[in-house]
């Protein structure tokens, strides 16, 4: 009883809640608000890419794009609020940041370019989101085939997934600008790398912990004093502004749209869950089939509501997850604080045109960090994996292999139906479906396994009973396939059914 009470006082001393649980943390409200926006700064890019895509795709004026940026931050802040901070039945709990989902882009620039327009969009949108939350209990009950070999495989891919993600943020972001891959933008990237891993090597462990932040805002003042960042925009347009309900039109419902956007939204779910999944390992806290549940439903009941205010389907930001690996502050409270900045942001276009000035160099710099870290934790869940006398190498081999066909051939499935592609033309999916498939087939149907049974299982390792060194002396060696004893003469050696003779 005394030690329970001991551990419930030391755990009250670290700040955590009565339960105990890593995420629980609280801290500061400043630290948690400089933490959050370490969260902020990290997915922004990302949060206003697919407004951005789709806008133009769809021939908004730019007022309007900001509409739907706005929006994007807006909805981006309240799901992540959802998320973390959570309500019966709704929300993981988890420090996962929320955000406008990519997977989605494509699908959703068909059916703009398709003649149905936005409004099209937001009707596949809630029909399909409203799809998901209804399954999202079903995807849940899998949980049980997501060993390590399956999650460390997907933590893993999620990594060197978003690699090309930095590399292009590193080279300028714009493909089409005059700049972009030039030694000013990739030298400023490597000059936030380098600021990341000075700070990241210093004693002080706020300064360890702030070193993305830091980073990125000493990168930031090196970009004003080199006349690589203009932040002479930021006081153009309004200062506060309140997404406004179906302002961009009322929802349209078409069924060819509704069924892409279905798939599109299973992907989701299935990046959501590995998201969760990677989270709670790096955390290290419990997953269960509940908790993921709650956290996909989420998700979905936030896609539900996000056309309303003219965004999109939401899901957890994989980046996130790395950042969550690099400073190791585990608080769900501190990324809910990253949500009420987004939401500050939605309502507050300044705040987000000042964000939104951050070269993008800057933040190529920093995501390097951020995005091999989570490949690093996924390399850590499968050293954890034991390969002996079973197929789980080929299960990893296959799998990761499968997930960068995409990243390394972008337009590998461009022939393939339209279905398929959506569904594998993202690498976390890709290497998803594959690594849980291969467990099936491998470790949960076992008719047909064998020892030993390829060159991808490793094999037993060796074992010499204590009798046979019995008859050995101190001096004996093998050589050439022949024991010499100690004195150099060969010692005969006899198969089992000779030596019985004998």
């Amino acid at each position: 009883m005394n030690n329970k009470k001991n551990s419930a006082a030391a755990v009250a001393g670290t700040g955590q809640q009565q339960s105990g649980r890593p995420e629980d943390q609280r801290l500061s409200i400043g630290s948690s608000f400089a933490y959050g926006f370490q969260h902020v700064l990290t997915m922004y890019g990302g949060i206003i890419a697919v407004p951005l895509i789709v806008g133009q795709a769809a021939g908004l004026s730019p007022s309007d794009i900001g509409v739907l940026i706005a929006a994007a931050l807006f909805m981006g802040g309240l799901a992540t609020l959802l998320q973390t901070i959570g309500i019966p039945f709704f929300g993981s709990q988890l420090p996962l940041v929320q955000g406008v989902s990519f997977a989605s882009v494509a699908t959703m620039v068909a059916i703009v370019t398709g003649g149905g327009g936005l409004p099209a969009v937001f009707g596949a949108v809630m029909v399909s989101a409203a799809i998901g939350l209804l399954i999202a209990p079903v995807f849940s009950k899998i949980v049980r085939f997501f060993p390590p070999v399956v999650t460390g495989t997907v933590i893993t891919t999620i990594g060197l997934t978003l690699m090309p993600v930095a590399a292009n943020w590193a080279m300028g972001g714009n493909r089409k600008a005059e700049d972009y891959g030039s030694m000013a933008n990739i030298g400023l990237a490597a000059v936030t790398l380098a600021l990341v891993l000075i700070l990241s090597k210093l004693g002080n462990a706020t300064l360890s912990r702030l070193s993305i932040l830091l980073a990125m805002v000493v990168g930031t003042i090196v970009a004003v004093v080199t006349g690589m960042a203009d932040f002479s925009k930021v006081g153009d347009g309004p200062i506060v502004a309140f997404p406004t309900p179906f302002h961009l039109g009322a929802p349209t419902f078409e069924i060819a749209a509704i069924i892409s956007m279905v798939i599109v939204v299973l992907v989701i779910l299935t990046e959501t869950m590995a998201d969760i999944l990677a989270v709670g390992e790096i955390v290290g806290t419990r997953t269960d089939s509940k908790r993921i549940a709650a956290g996909l439903r989420a998700d979905m009941v936030s896609s539900l509501v996000a056309p309303v205010f003219g965004s999109f389907t939401q899901s957890a930001f994989a980046q996130n997850v790395g950042l969550v690996a690099v400073t190791k502050i585990k608080s769900r409270y501190v990324v809910a604080a990253g949500g009420v900045i987004l939401v500050l942001l939605g309502l507050l276009p300044v705040l987000g045109r000042v964000v939104a000035a951050v070269p993008t160099a800057v933040l190529g710099g920093a995501g390097i960090v951020l995005f091999g870290t989570v490949a690093a934790s996924g390399i850590r869940t499968l050293a954890k994996v034991e390969y002996k006398n079973n197929m789980n190498l080929i299960i990893v081999a296959a799998s990761i292999g499968f997930g960068m066909i995409p990243i390394a051939a972008p337009t590998f499935y461009d022939k393939f139906p339209a279905w398929f592609g959506t569904i594998f033309h993202s690498g976390i999916s890709s290497a998803a479906v594959m690594a849980i498939l291969l467990n099936l087939l491998f470790n949960h149907l076992k008719a047909g396994n064998s020892e030993n049974q390829s060159v991808f299982v490793a094999g037993t390792g060796r074992v010499v009973r204590e009798e046979d060194l019995k008859c050995l002396a101190e001096g004996d060696r093998y050589e050439d396939g022949k024991l010499i004893d100690c004195d150099g003469k060969e010692v005969p050696i006899h198969s089992s059914e000779s030596a019985t003779e004998h």
